[in-house]
């Protein structure tokens, strides 16, 4: 009986064994070398709404920004100042947590002036009878510098301005000359006054004299906290610009002072403030009679170029001619509108603490 079960088995496992000799065939007959392909995940499914706010894309555009100028170009715009002085402006700005993209600080507390006495930049900037330091921020999004400064520093704005928010402050900002002003903050130990405008809205009044109220307090000294290339590449122009408006006005035979006080004194050309006893009526004389070395070297450089051919110089003779009231129409209307902003910026105590302040200072330039 053995043998047939034996043989049974044998023909019951045949087809297993031509199967596997099959099989076995397939895998070991030559095929060419293929890579190996990992499995594909598909995207799984969430269970967030359709309205889920997905980050957008950043898309470069290379015109946006001047990434870079050459290393010595606008080095006329760097002026120096104590190591002290320095000092304190960069840590009044870095005190801020919203994005500044362009800073300057200018004025009596920053360089000299004809008015204030001190024995030393420490007792200038926080002794008795200290002017107040002030700041210009140029930033690229105003209602979004406004909301996180709000948000660091509320105490800096009025209280109606806190409860209507940034978008309102940002809005009022666009007006006029474009500035938000924020008065007599006490930050570090000293009472700043800083003002907020768009790069945009800088660059614009640099180039064209568009209100000439930023661009005019650029003719004058300042110190550069944070740098742009775009505002340098600019504030250039700015520059040569107001050497050459200078030089049309004046006689063939000047002194470096006068054409300093000429300069100075284009932004103040048609400001109410110097008809009404609301400024120093001495204030040109007293920026350039003790910032004579800054002006020196923020100008020198740019006069040789600044020469006229024959042609250009009768044309430009003829339009400033024709537009010294328009120069004076320029600056009036911004002017006067900023100084009523300086009411809703500030409130009803700070803009009369500040008004008063420049009375004094008329009072004592006459």
């Amino acid at each position: 009986m053995l043998p047939a079960v034996v043989r049974q088995r044998s023909a019951s496992s045949l087809p297993f064994i031509l199967t596997r000799s099959l099989a076995t065939e397939h895998v070991s007959s030559p095929l060419p070398d293929l890579p190996l392909v990992p499995p594909q995940k598909y995207p799984q499914k969430t269970t967030k709404p359709r309205l889920y706010p997905h980050p957008r894309t950043a898309e470069y555009n290379p015109n946006s920004t001047l990434p870079k100028l050459p290393p010595r170009f606008g080095r006329n715009q760097l002026l120096p100042v104590s190591s002290s002085t320095r000092a304190l402006l960069e840590s009044i700005v870095d005190r801020f947590d919203a994005p500044i993209r362009y800073a300057f600080a200018y004025g009596s507390g920053v360089f000299e002036q004809d008015g204030y006495v001190a024995s030393s930049p420490a007792e200038a900037l926080v002794g008795p009878g200290a002017p107040m330091l002030d700041f210009m921020f140029a930033v690229t999004h105003p209602a979004h510098f406004h909301s996180i400064n709000m948000h660091q520093n509320p105490s800096h704005y009025p209280l109606h301005a806190r409860m209507l928010g940034s978008s309102y402050v940002s809005k009022v900002e666009e007006m006029g000359p474009g500035v938000w002003f924020n008065a007599y903050v006490p930050v570090n130990g000293v009472m700043i006054k800083y003002g907020v405008t768009t790069i945009d809205n800088l660059c614009s009044d640099l180039l064209n004299w568009r209100t000439l109220y930023l661009a005019g307090r650029m003719h004058k000294p300042l110190r550069i906290i944070k740098d742009d290339a775009r505002v340098r590449l600019t504030q250039q122009v700015n520059l040569t610009s107001a050497i050459r408006a200078a030089l049309l006005t004046l006689p063939e035979e000047f002194s470096e002072v006068e054409l300093f006080e000429r300069i100075a004194g284009i932004s103040y050309t048609g400001d109410p403030r110097m008809m009404l006893p609301a400024e120093n009526r001495g204030k040109v004389g007293n920026i350039v009679r003790k910032q004579s070395p800054q002006f020196k070297e923020l100008y020198h450089r740019l006069v040789p170029s600044c020469a006229f051919g024959s042609s250009e110089e009768t044309s430009i003779e003829f339009m400033l001619t024709r537009n010294s009231l328009e120069m004076g129409k320029i600056v009036r209307y911004p002017a006067t509108l900023q100084s009523f902003k300086g009411i809703v910026s500030a409130g009803i105590g700070k803009s009369l603490r500040y008004s008063s302040a420049k009375i004094g200072k008329w009072w004592s330039g006459s």
